[in-house]
């Protein structure tokens, strides 16, 4: 990976060209934070944490086919087990950092079609989790607005990490 990642414009105007904005713009300051990284240092983990570029990278790929797949589908798109989601934060022997990308990009790609195209006020039940208060739903809506906050933290963590592993700062 050594070209800077590009995102193309939003549609202009209105609620969704927003929403496709917000997602588009955290998706690429991400990227940027993993740019020209070789697979170990995708997957070195420079803090005395257990994080590493690859697996979070890896992690927002399965936030972004789990919410939009409870848009498109409910709450059974986010079944999923403990040992999956922890194993999202990794990167596994024989994964590369460019498919780890190309996987985001392809997860990203099929968010923003949604995007463009669900009923935003279209509400679901969330499924049962710790983190949800029973009997929560969720709008098309509220779930993208998450799933942008979400990329946003995460590129925060991401920041933190290249930073441990060679001085580079995604908004410096």
């Amino acid at each position: 990976m050594t070209d800077t990642p590009t995102t193309e414009p939003p549609p202009a105007g209105g609620e969704r060209a927003d929403l496709l904005e917000s997602l588009r713009t955290q998706r690429f300051l991400f990227l940027r934070t993993v740019d020209g990284l070789s697979d170990e240092q995708a997957a070195a983990t420079p803090t005395v944490g257990t994080l590493c570029l690859g697996g979070l990278v890896k992690h927002l790929t399965l936030m972004e086919r789990q919410w939009t797949g409870f848009v498109l589908e409910g709450p059974s798109a986010m079944a999923g087990d403990e040992e999956e989601f922890t194993a999202s934060f990794t990167m596994a022997a024989g994964e590369t950092l460019a498919d780890l990308v190309a996987a985001f990009t392809a997860a990203g790609e099929a968010t923003d079609a949604a995007v463009a195209s669900v009923d935003l006020d279209a509400t679901r039940p969330l499924p049962p989790a710790p983190w949800f208060e029973p009997g929560a739903v969720r709008s098309a809506r509220r779930s993208f607005v998450h799933l942008a906050a979400e990329i946003a933290q995460h590129a925060g963590h991401a920041d933190i990490l290249r930073e441990a592993l060679d001085g580079q700062r995604t908004m410096a």
